[in-house]
């Protein structure tokens, strides 16, 4: 079994924020396998189950807040026993990064995101990431304001068209344990 564990926070006001990326692309792919979420409380998350190129897959979005989310992955890797470093990959907005990158790692520090830091503290730091990009280059707010601030029309169409598409390719990749660590701009 494998999870593809998308960032976010719950909630209709934080739909369609920056920080709720990781949450869009795990549901770009509910929709493509024609599943529909529900709450598991014991994992504090919206999970659904599917079968994705003969692997079984837990798609999950925490309903922890994104501060939080550690506990749900801790939550789900204990029940189902599996190792981060192999069964579990992370979809989640990178600030650092231009809006249009995607970037893959297998293993890494926080960088200052809370929701990774949160992970890293309750599985440690080995399991494969997706970075989405959502920085925008002379921006003014604070970097809370900024994360939880909504795409503009022009970046959703990108977004809706090209980007979580690519997100949603890459899971599959990660399924097939053909995931290279690697970086895509996409504009």
């Amino acid at each position: 079994m494998k999870v593809i564990f998308g960032l976010g926070n719950p909630g209709a006001e934080y739909s369609g924020s920056r920080h709720n990326v990781g949450y869009a692309a795990v549901s770009k792919l509910a929709k493509e396998q024609g599943v529909t979420f529900s709450e598991k409380t014991k994992f504090r998350a919206y999970v659904t189950e599917v079968v994705i190129e003969g692997e079984k897959v837990l798609l999950v979005k925490p309903t922890t807040f994104y501060n939080n989310v550690g506990e749900s992955a801790r939550a789900i890797i204990d029940f189902y026993k599996l190792d981060p470093s192999e069964d579990f990959l992370v979809i989640h907005d990178d600030l650092a990064l231009p809006f249009g990158t995607i970037r893959i790692r297998k293993k890494g520090s926080d960088a200052g995101n809370n929701g990774i830091k949160s992970l890293n503290s309750h599985i440690g730091p080995d399991y494969a990431r997706l970075r989405v990009g959502v920085g925008v280059e002379g921006r003014t707010n604070d970097d809370s304001s900024f994360v939880l601030s909504r795409f503009t029309a022009d970046e959703i169409k990108i977004l809706k068209e090209t980007i979580i598409q690519k997100t949603s390719e890459l899971a599959v990749y990660f399924l097939q344990n053909k995931l290279e660590e690697t970086s895509y701009t996409i504009k």
